[in-house]
C-alpha cells in the first residue's frame, strides 16, 4: 500500500509523522510535492494530489476519507479509528468534515503547485 501525502504542509506532515512512527512495513510513504512519479502512479494531477490524501492499494486509488479508513485499518494503534469512522452515519459526517478541512488546507498550500498547472 502506498500513501500519497503533502510533506510540505505542516499539518499534513505532523499527522503523517505520527503514523510513520508505527513502522508498518506494508506502507510506503510518498511525498507528492513536485513528484511526477506520484502523478503517474495515481493517474492524478498535482492539484488532485494536493487536494486530499490518497492511498493506492493494489491497483486501486482511494482519496479523502476512504483513504484514511484504509490507512487506519493497516495500523494496529489506529484501528479503533477505522472501526469508529467506518460506521455509516459517522463516515458520512467524517467525509463532509474531511472535505471542508482538506479544501481549506488546499487553499493554504496551493502555492506549491507547479506554475504550469495553475
Amino acid at each position: 500500500m502506498k500513501v500519497y501525502f503533502n510533506n510540505s504542509c505542516k499539518i499534513c506532515k505532523a499527522e503523517i509523522d505520527l503514523y510513520k512512527k508505527e513502522k508498518i512495513d506494508e506502507i510506503d510513504w510518498v511525498d507528492i510535492t513536485d513528484n511526477e512519479l506520484a502523478e503517474q502512479e495515481t493517474s492524478k494531477d498535482s492539484k488532485q494530489l494536493l487536494r486530499r490524501l490518497h492511498v493506492k492499494d493494489g491497483e486501486k486509488v482511494f482519496g479523502g476519507a476512504e483513504a484514511f479508513l484504509l490507512l487506519w485499518k493497516k495500523m494496529p494503534k489506529y484501528k479503533f479509528l477505522y472501526k469508529f469512522f467506518k460506521l455509516p452515519i459517522i463516515f458520512n459526517i467524517f467525509k463532509i468534515v474531511y472535505e471542508i478541512v482538506a479544501f481549506l488546507l488546499y487553499l493554504k498550500n496551493k502555492k506549491q503547485l507547479k506554475k504550469s498547472n495553475l
